[in-house]
């Protein structure tokens, strides 16, 4: 999967959680998940556990806390994807 189709899967997978909608419209890979996307801690862990859901892969702890911005997502998404290709 390349990172581009991570990214798009990853902006529909967090859309019911940000509180304004239209702010996923410019969002890029440095896009923050908290600040700029107005998303909770507490939604940002029912994030996570969407995404190993949806990609059926595990994220560590110390993965998950790594998780500042929308390419932070992608880019783990993508190495642990690629490991269990």
């Amino acid at each position: 999967m390349e990172k581009q189709e991570i990214f798009e899967k990853f902006i529909e997978l967090i859309r019911e959680y940000v509180k304004e909608a239209d702010r996923l419209e410019n969002a890029e890979m440095g896009t923050e998940i908290i600040q700029d996307l107005k998303v909770n801690s507490a939604r940002l862990v029912d994030i996570i556990i969407k995404v190993e859901d949806t990609f059926d892969i595990e994220i560590e702890d110390d993965d998950a806390d790594k998780i500042k911005t929308i390419g932070d997502a992608v880019e783990i998404i993508d190495s642990k994807t690629r490991v269990t290709q």
